[in-house]
Formats: C-alpha cells, sequence, structure tokens
C-alpha cells in the first residue's frame, strides 16, 4: 500500500473525473504530494490552502464537490469553522489530520484519517461520498 506521494496505486488515472475537490493542507510537502495524487486520478484539486482564509477564498471562486482538511493550520488556527461551513454548504468533508483524537461534532465529517494517511485509505473513504453525489 502507497502512502501519499508514493507510488503505486491501484486505480485508474479518470477513477476522481469530474470531481472537485478542496485541499486544505498547511504542510507544503503533504498538500502537494496529495495534489498530485488526487490529479494523477483525474481530480480537479483547489489548493493546497495553508489558512481557513485562502480556503474561502477557494471556496468563492468555486465551491468544491468534497473537502479534504487538516484540522490545525499555520500559526495555531484551527479548521472547525472552516468545516463548518462546508457542512451548513451541504459540502462534504474528509478530515486528515497528525493527532490521533480529534473532537468534532457527530456528522461534521464522513471520516477523520491519520497522517500518514494511504492513498488506498482515501480514496476508499471518496469513494462513497462521490457514489452518493452521482445518484443525487
Amino acid at each position: 500500500m502507497a502512502l501519499i506521494g508514493h507510488q503505486p496505486i491501484a486505480s485508474g488515472p479518470s477513477e476522481l473525473k469530474g470531481t472537485h475537490i478542496l485541499l486544505v493542507e498547511d504542510s507544503w510537502q503533504l498538500g502537494n504530494a496529495m495534489k498530485r495524487l488526487l490529479r494523477l486520478l483525474g481530480a480537479d484539486v483547489s489548493g493546497p490552502a495553508a489558512t481557513i482564509a485562502d480556503a474561502e477564498r477557494l471556496i468563492a471562486e468555486d465551491a468544491p464537490d468534497v473537502g479534504i482538511i487538516d484540522i490545525n493550520l499555520r500559526d495555531g488556527e484551527r479548521s472547525n469553522d472552516l468545516i463548518d461551513r462546508l457542512h451548513e454548504l451541504c459540502i462534504p468533508v474528509l478530515v486528515v489530520t497528525g493527532y490521533s483524537s480529534v473532537s468534532l461534532p457527530p456528522g461534521k465529517a464522513e471520516a477523520i484519517l491519520t497522517k500518514p494517511v494511504r492513498a488506498e485509505t482515501l480514496l476508499a473513504m471518496l469513494r462513497p461520498i462521490l457514489n452518493r453525489q452521482k445518484e443525487l
């Protein structure tokens, strides 16, 4: 199984085609690795945004289908309010964090994934979200 940023992965280059993903991650290296992976799978990726302000700007430009959000951002900023906003907009969220315990109200996130995230795990969490959206 591959970690984000390492290849290979067992998915096709069009698995995420037509999906717009908001990526909020303050680690430059991890954010770029995730963006490369998601684009390799066909997704349109906004970000990585390292701050809430950057993420809000990206949402205003083009609402995403799903958000992949780090909980702790630059300078101690936490993304709870951003997650709430995405939830209000009916945009599903996957939380990615380096912490083993994250407290979010029930239903705010589809899943909470602990870094390092395996590409296969990320895709396994994205697939049911995208399948639900296709049914709408």
